[in-house]
């Protein structure tokens, strides 16, 4: 079972570029053990089984963007802009690579994808289920406003009477429709 720690790792390598995760050839490099330009010459012998779904070249402003997101000085001074590969082409990277160390580390990082996209499935629940209770709660309180409203509206109207009544008797005019009963009169 891949290790927590070497999970956190590899997670905190795969970044989300145009809208895919992804994983640099350096990071990819420094875990299977070899370097940057020779995981990038397989990968160019074997340029058929590498689709631009699996594997793309960042442009400079997203290797500029991606450089001011990472706190780090160790990325050297490569001349060339570095290759990202999506899931489905570390997935193939075993096959090129063609090393027991390539096939162990494929799978460790196959298993931190599947990490990542759990989360983010978890995150995406809980922010439905977020989402789902402040639309009842807004529901709730425009429910309520509404009967506050109606009692306001109610009031008004029932003081609109009183100050209608309060105006005929201090104008001592009849009050019309007023039933008279014996032996309360004047």
């Amino acid at each position: 079972m891949i290790e927590m720690k070497e999970l956190e790792l590899i997670q905190k390598n795969i970044f989300s570029i145009r809208g895919q995760k992804v994983m640099l050839d350096k990071h990819l490099a420094e875990l299977y053990g070899v370097e940057v330009k020779r995981l990038n010459e397989s990968v160019k012998r074997n340029i058929e089984r590498f689709p631009h779904d699996f594997m793309f070249q960042l442009n400079t402003d997203e290797w500029k963007n991606l450089k001011s997101q990472i706190a780090t000085a160790s990325w050297g001074g490569s001349r060339t802009l570095p290759y990202a590969f999506t899931e489905q082409g570390v997935a193939m990277l075993s096959s090129v690579l063609r090393s027991k160390t390539a096939i162990e580390v494929n799978i460790r990082i196959m298993r931190a994808f599947v990490a990542v996209r759990q989360y983010l499935t978890v995150e995406q629940n809980i922010s439905n289920q977020l989402e789902h209770r402040f639309k009842l709660i807004e529901n709730t309180l425009d429910e309520i406003l509404s009967d506050q409203n109606d009692i306001n509206e109610d009031t008004r109207m029932r003081l609109e009477l009183i100050e209608e009544t309060l105006t005929i008797l201090q104008t001592n005019e009849k009050v019309p429709n007023r039933t008279v009963i014996k032996g309360f009169t004047k």
